[in-house]
């Protein structure tokens, strides 16, 4: 029956994706090796869960042209969760872009566990992306760190609470695309991840409390010249000088936006220009200049607010350069958010790591992730998860692995706490 539950969810032609062909399992040459790493696997061993998982290719196909998606290792968690009694589906919040939301009744509130299942590329890897090689403490691989090893933590915890004993309402939700355009967190929050009362995101935090987060916006900035042989001064507007000009006069907005008060943990907003395109030749005045520009937000900043700056410091030039032509569009947004410090989320994981011996530590995340989505969704989230962003996406990604095992204590101690 439980594997019924799952086939209803793909074709015929993906049910072959339940056992994924290319795992550290169907790679091992030893049956005893083979029978020793699978039952490890089944039984939830936070550390081979790890390797499993990165073993299973999962690169975001939109930032890579032969990127396979999530279907494979969507397909191969939702075999494990619905093996461990959990009641499972797989959705398709896009053509080919799964998520798997698993849930398990227990009492009290409802905690939901959430991490990303596609990576970014392996392009200019020096170490062999799915191969899970362990040297030391450090386990090597695409998406060791970002975030499979937190993954597996919550895999693992979610698996020891499934045996038995006090534990809330949970909810698993491994989504799609966080990498990219966050599609399965977008549909989530929308559907299948209603109803929970809090949520731990476990992105790599190096074992930190991180319950804010900036947001960003994106801007495009274009320019208009008027194209003219470069003999004629005369006649011709150079659009790429006036977008160098805009760029110089923000100079002083990022010194304005160090000096304003401090956030108590993401300190200040920056900003930064992405990429410049524009010109076609050497001795051709350019009719065209765009920026792409990114600025890094507060929780309490708007992003309207956001435009309305960018938009008088270009009010400004107009004022000193009148041939300037010049338009300015929010592209995309995403909002910082926080989580109050006495919230039981941090309180309660910071106590739970100190049950397991980790070092009490609340600190903001520089970066934006999922956890806003949630969130937003008046479902209060933090980020908490092994691993450092630091190494996230490098190319030779990697993982402290007593990271991984610290973090599947903390959420066990976490969730079963929550019941008393």
């Amino acid at each position: 029956m439980a594997q019924r539950r799952i086939e209803a969810h793909f074709d015929e032609d993906d049910r072959r994706l339940l056992c994924p062909k290319r795992t550290l399992l169907n790679r091992m040459p030893d049956p005893t090796a083979r029978s020793r790493f699978a039952r490890a696997v089944s039984e939830g061993d936070p550390i081979e869960l790890t390797a499993w998982l990165v073993s299973i290719p999962s690169v975001n196909p939109m930032l890579e042209q032969d990127g396979g998606g999530e279907a494979e290792i969507a397909g191969a968690c939702a075999e494990l969760l619905d093996a461990w009694g959990f009641e499972t589906i797989v959705t398709q919040p896009a053509p080919g872009r799964p998520n798997v939301v698993a849930r398990l009744e227990g009492s009290g509130p409802t905690l939901l566990l959430n991490g990303h299942l596609d990576t970014v590329g392996v392009a200019g890897m020096t170490v062999d992306p799915f191969r899970a090689h362990v040297d030391g403490h450090r386990m090597y691989g695409r998406g060791s760190c970002d975030m499979k090893a937190g993954n597996a933590s919550l895999l693992a915890a979610a698996y020891r609470l499934s045996r038995g004993g006090p534990r809330p309402n949970l909810i698993v939700a491994l989504t799609s695309d966080e990498e990219y355009a966050s599609v399965g967190m977008a549909d989530l929050v929308d559907g299948s991840g209603s109803g929970a009362d809090l949520a731990i995101v476990c992105e790599p935090t190096e074992l930190r409390v991180m319950p804010a987060h900036k947001g960003f916006v994106w801007l495009r900035a274009v320019f208009t010249g008027a194209a003219a042989h470069g003999s004629r001064p005369d006649v011709g507007i150079d659009a790429i000088r006036h977008a160098g000009l805009y760029l110089a006069e923000l100079d002083g907005y990022a010194e304005e936006l160090r000096g304003r008060p401090e956030h108590r943990l993401l300190q200040h907003g920056s900003f930064h220009a992405g990429t410049i395109k524009g010109g076609s030749a050497e001795s051709v005045y350019p009719d065209r200049c765009e920026l792409m520009l990114e600025r890094r937000t507060l929780p309490t900043e708007s992003p309207q607010a956001v435009v309305a700056e960018f938009e008088s410091f270009l009010s400004r030039l107009r004022e000193r350069e009148p041939m300037l032509q010049a338009s300015l569009e929010m592209t995309l947004e995403r909002p910082g958010t926080e989580v109050s410090l006495d919230h039981r989320l941090v309180q309660g994981l910071l106590t739970a790591g100190t049950a397991c011996s980790v070092e009490p530590v609340v600190e903001g995340m520089t970066a934006w992730v999922d956890a806003a989505f949630l969130n937003e969704a008046g479902i209060p989230a933090v980020c908490y998860g092994p691993g450092s962003i630091e190494q996230a996406h490098t190319a030779d990604e990697w993982v402290d692995i007593r990271q991984i095992d610290a973090c599947t204590d903390v959420l066990e101690r976490f969730a079963r706490d929550l019941t008393r």
